[in-house]
This record gives C-alpha cells, structure tokens and sequence, in this order.
C-alpha cells in the first residue's frame, strides 16, 4: 500500500497499533481488569492526531480507505485517546529509523536497556 502523505502513513500505523490495542483490552478484560479508561496511543504527527480525532470528513483526507477510520471511531467511542509525543521521545523510532549514537542511546535509556557487559 502507498500511502499519499506522511500523516497518511502514520494513520494506517496507528490502525494496526489499534488492532492490537482492542486485542490486549479484550485479554484485560477477560482477566477481570477494569477498562473503562481509554488507552492512550502516542503520535509525533499532529496531523495524523488531527484526522484521528476530526469526526468530520475532509476533502483531504477522501483518499484514506474507510477502514483506517476505526481509530476515529474509536477515539470517539472511548477506547483511544490520541496524545502527541515530540519525535524525540517517539520510542518507536527505535526500531523504524537510522540514528545517530546520542538519539539512540537516549532511547535505549527510555526503554531500560542495560548493556550487560559495560564496565559499572
């Protein structure tokens, strides 16, 4: 699939990322875990935000299929809350985007990881 802009791009992650979001919800649940709240999902693109939380359907967002507005509808129905994360703290550009030693280090702390064999 090709998306058309960036924040397109980031929509359609954020439907899979709700796939699993309702997926683990349902598991809590079973387990008698209380979701009544929603579940924040993270984004480091204010557009994408936009769309998602936007009820109202724009000329530029016409091209997105129809199936990628579940996370409106979910938004709407409470299960996501949209939230946006600058991109310096999206943690998962871990594992999407080639850093540089700092940024990547600095996430590694984020994410608790521990080099094992580094002198203490």
């Amino acid at each position: 699939m090709v998306s058309h802009s960036s924040a397109e791009s980031e929509y359609r992650s954020m439907v899979v990322a709700l796939r699993e979001i309702k997926w683990f919800r349902r598991v809590l649940a079973g387990l008698g875990i209380d979701q009544s709240k929603p579940t924040q999902l993270f984004c480091d693109n204010k557009a994408t935000i936009h769309i998602a939380s936007n009820p109202v359907f724009h000329e530029r967002t016409k091209h997105i299929e129809s199936y990628c507005h579940a996370v409106r509808d979910a938004v709407q129905e409470g299960v996501i809350v949209t939230d946006h994360v600058r991109t310096e703290e999206q943690l998962a550009d871990i594992l999407t985007k080639a850093l540089g030693r700092a940024p990547f280090q600095y996430l590694l702390s984020k994410l608790g990881v521990r080099n094992l064999y580094a002198p203490t």
